[in-house]
């Protein structure tokens, strides 16, 4: 039986692994040394002879522990508390000065401050913390998984494997916490890499942005550790929520936690203001031990963010402004569509190829018509081409016009299906709105088996290349027509793979019908949309026949929403494969909201500002679940506008139009909760 240690060794350790926490922050975050590297190795050996002798004093938050294991079979997934959005970009100081014109018009303020900071060129990670000790750190994934790479992220030590008790009971902060930053490598550790990269013959890294990616996602953290990782803190979230009223706040509150964060970034009163910091640092920003490649521009106010909410893919709260890289002219050849998943058309320009920091291009997206006319650009033109990082080029402008100059004109019918092309009046898009269009089918394959949709496993990309090209699936509804001699024919595809393959197919006929209109991938329409409409329409034939009106009807839909529905199923091939799916036996029904109670029934609830005690949505749900109604928009129909911090316009027009007004303590009181 082992001996129990004596006091005074669990007080060496203790006091050993502060001071190795001390160094740890002076040297790696601060870059302030107070020790020789030689005095840092004598204190980090002592532990661990201590902790040799002594194994049950080892705890996963000793710096002992930064690297160790063995290297590991694979990575789990961890969903994130809050999803790990990417930004919108803008490439000019205008798409800056209207990105701020529509958070101004979507908070009704016309002061804002905005925190700007640098976008670092890394890799995005999420650390979670535990009574105060890192308990996992995950990679963005697709933004609502990803990877749990924690023995990689313990190797960097510019991340704390604990942090203070006391510091966190001195900001209000819980012990259980989530902390957002990147994962970096500087200029000095990538340099140093490829010379170690030459010295043994190995392969030579292109930017320090892969180097650090690739790094992190090994499965050997050793490799990890030798590359000099660095972290770069942005975010701090307590149960997906921002706990502070603040950005600048939590910014403020991550250097007391003892993260690495920049010092760079600047309190902004307009967007002026932000343009001269965006000015300020392109001038100098070489000079940094590390690369960016712009700058985040973030509104400083949480209750105005929660305000601005998010678009499906980024917040609308932030952009990123990314710097201008190199420019060259060359001609436009010839402007050609493409047909993306959604059925949107593009305009690509056929460009005389040509070399644009150190690579080649000869296409460039155009966007849209509007773009087009806005450069005034028609084939042959001379023109002048950007490429900013690993973005696709765009055009910037015309820079001569040419002698035999041709204009181009969207084509009328799809160039893959020859389905009528659909526009409306006022919009940029034309789009193709033929589920079924070729240029779209594997896509649409792909995203009618997703995890989210109709969550086909083993429907991979490899599968859906094969069954599109041998023209055994031709839109989603063929996958429930296929055999199992079918699907052995594929390459790699073993018999007992294919029977897996066709259960999974054959058990998605019993998913939901919100999960099947989500599937159909029709514009504007995501999760939260679909689940609204499967929980309002009771079949997807009935949601089919709707008019606009009746659509608008559903909580959060809009008109720009209920149109694309309605112009979804006004087209023909699409009807078509409702019917298709239907014989298969792909149609549930609606599952109703569960209701409590009918204390607001025929009551009309908008919810403004940030709320205390949760958020708006879900407030939203409480209203729905007594049978009440949640709009996005203030009319005389409205019974109640629920008040929150930092309100936009929403309660100055319930005021103008003489709307009940509540905060969120007589809303609770109202429901019964208070």
């Amino acid at each position: 039986m082992a001996k129990a240690a004596p006091a005074a060794v669990k007080k060496e350790i203790e006091n050993l692994r502060e001071k190795l926490r001390h160094h740890e922050y002076q040297y790696y975050v601060l870059d302030e040394p107070e020790i020789s590297d030689a005095a840092y190795d004598r204190m980090m050996n002592r532990l661990r002879e201590l902790e040799a002798a002594y194994p049950e004093l080892v705890t996963p938050d000793s710096p002992t522990v930064r690297v160790g294991g063995a290297p590991r079979d694979g990575f789990s997934t961890v969903r994130h508390a809050r999803p790990m959005l990417s930004l919108d970009n803008a490439f000019s100081y205008d798409a800056l000065r209207e990105w701020d014109r529509r958070v101004r018009e979507g908070s009704g303020q016309q002061k804002i401050e905005y925190i700007a900071e640098h976008k670092f060129d890394g890799l995005s990670i999420s650390l979670q913390y535990e009574d105060g000790a890192l308990a996992r750190g995950v990679t963005r994934g697709d933004g609502t998984t990803g990877e749990d790479v924690t023995p990689n992220v313990k190797t960097i030590r510019s991340i704390p494997l604990r942090v203070d008790a006391a510091t966190l009971k001195k900001i209000k902060l819980r012990a259980d916490f989530e902390v957002r930053g990147e994962v970096m490598m500087t200029r000095k550790a990538f340099e140093a890499l490829n010379r170690q990269q030459e010295q043994i013959g190995g392969k030579i890294f292109v930017n320090p942005r892969n180097s650090a990616a690739g790094a992190v996602r090994v499965l050997d953290p050793a490799i990890t550790a030798a590359r000099r990782l660095d972290f770069f803190a942005y975010y701090l979230l307590v149960d997906g929520k921002v706990p502070f009223a603040k950005h600048s706040e939590s910014l403020q509150a991550l250097k007391q936690l003892r993260f690495r964060a920049s010092d760079d970034w600047k309190l902004c009163v307009g967007i002026e203001a932000v343009i001269a910091y965006c000015e300020e640092w392109d001038a100098k920003r070489e000079k940094l031990p590390y690369e960016i490649d712009g700058v985040v521009i973030k509104v400083n106010s949480i209750p105005i963010q929660n305000e601005l909410g998010y678009t499906s893919k980024a917040p609308r709260w932030a952009i990123a402004y990314k710097y201008p890289a190199r420019q060259e002219t060359t001609v436009v050849n010839d402007i050609i569509v493409q047909v993306g998943r959604t059925g949107t058309l593009t305009p690509v320009a056929v460009l005389e190829p040509v070399q644009v920091g150190g690579v080649t291009v000869s296409r460039s997206t155009l966007h849209n018509m509007d773009e087009i006319e806005r450069l005034g650009l028609q084939i042959g033109d001379t023109v002048l081409i950007e490429r900013a990082g690993e973005v696709i080029p765009h055009v910037l402008k015309v820079v001569k016009e040419g002698k035999h100059r041709k204009p181009f004109k969207m084509p009328k019918h799809c160039p893959e299906c020859g389905s009528a092309i659909h526009h409306v009046e006022g919009e940029v898009a034309y789009r193709c709105v033929n589920a079924a269009c070729p240029a779209k089918r594997k896509e649409s394959l792909l995203h009618f088996a997703g995890r989210h949709a109709m969550n086909i496993d083993g429907l991979g990309e490899k599968i859906v290349d094969q069954l599109v090209d041998k023209g055994l699936v031709k839109d989603v509804a063929d996958l429930y027509s296929l055999k199992l001699e079918d699907l052995a024919s594929l390459e790699r595809m073993a018999e007992k793979s294919a029977q897996n393959l066709l259960d999974e197919i054959e058990a998605s006929k019993k998913n939901s019908l919100a999960r099947l209109i989500y599937a159909l991938g029709i514009q504007f329409v995501g999760e939260r949309t679909a689940q609204l409409l499967a929980e309002h329409f009771s079949s997807l034939e009935e949601l089919a026949a709707a008019k606009e009106e009746q659509l608008i009807e559903v909580p959060e839909v809009g008109p720009k929403v209920a149109a694309s529905i309605a112009e979804f199923f006004s087209e023909p091939a699409n009807l078509k494969l409702i019917k298709k799916l239907n014989k298969a036996s792909v149609h549930p029904t609606a599952e109703k909201r569960k209701v409590k109670s009918d204390k607001f029934a025929g009551k009309s609830f908008v919810f403004t500002g940030g709320l205390a005690n949760r958020s708006r949505e879900e407030a939203g749900e409480i209203v729905q679940q007594h049978g009440g109604k949640v709009s996005g928009s203030v009319s005389k129909k409205t019974d109640y506008v629920v008040v929150g911090t930092d309100p936009g316009s929403k309660y100055d027009k319930a005021k103008e139009l003489g709307v009940a007004i509540l905060t969120e303590q007589e809303f609770e009181k109202l429901l019964g909760l208070k």
